[in-house]
């Protein structure tokens, strides 16, 4: 029992970073049409995925416990990053709103279909490891934004954050590489990444209204 009244409390902000993780990453970036593409010509998809879910797991980490003590150390800078965070997500939600509303085909547009060649796997390995970590959108999503935002939980609520949107990276680098292996080609249709853009602006928002809500009324 004492257990769970411990865990219970972190369940909030646990579930926050698990939203907050999958609106942004769900969002499709360059990180996702490698996954993609590398999937669509059957090469080393579960290699591909697990260094993006690792570099994802590291990049969220860096954020939240780097940040954690920056924002430790002034309330101020600490509700600045915060509201940086908000600003972000406003402007992200309103971006994945405007694709969706227009029926835009982001699928296309990034040519997933276009052949990368045949890979070797320390090739492969080294194609995602770029992806990940020489990509700054993924910096600004992972260790920035995710980072930012768990300052709104205080700690050791931030920790938590973390793990929740650790675990909103891994479940949907699994559901995606799933995916491209049962769905293949379908997965290039314009009215499912329609559809995920939409999801995205309502789970940015909605946790843009919470964050705030945060700063106004304090951890959750």
């Amino acid at each position: 029992m004492s257990n769970l009244s411990v865990l219970m409390p972190m369940a909030p902000a646990f579930n926050a970073g698990f939203a907050l993780s999958l609106s942004l990453i769900m969002a499709l970036g360059a990180q996702n049409a490698h996954v993609i593409r590398m999937g669509l010509q059957g090469q080393h998809v579960l290699l591909t995925v697990a260094v993006c879910v690792v570099s994802d797991v590291l990049l969220i980490a860096i954020g939240v416990f780097g940040l954690a003590q920056l924002g430790g150390l002034s309330p101020v800078l600490k509700t600045g990053l915060v509201l940086g965070g908000i600003v972000f997500l406003v402007v992200y939600g309103r971006q994945a709103f405007m694709r969706f509303w227009a029926g835009q085909a982001t699928v296309n547009a990034l040519n997933l279909g276009a052949s990368v060649g045949a890979m070797s796997r320390a090739q492969a390995t080294l194609a995602a490891l770029a992806f990940a970590w020489l990509n700054p959108h993924a910096w600004l999503d992972t260790a920035v934004l995710i980072g930012s935002a768990s300052l709104a939980w205080g700690q050791p609520g931030h920790a938590a954050f973390g793990a929740g949107a650790a675990t909103g990276s891994a479940v949907w680098f699994a559901l995606l590489g799933v995916s491209v292996f049962w769905l293949g080609q379908r997965l290039n249709s314009p009215a499912i990444w329609r559809a995920l853009d939409g999801l995205v602006a309502l789970m940015m928002w909605g946790t843009a209204a919470v964050l705030a809500w945060g700063l106004i009324h304090g951890p959750a």
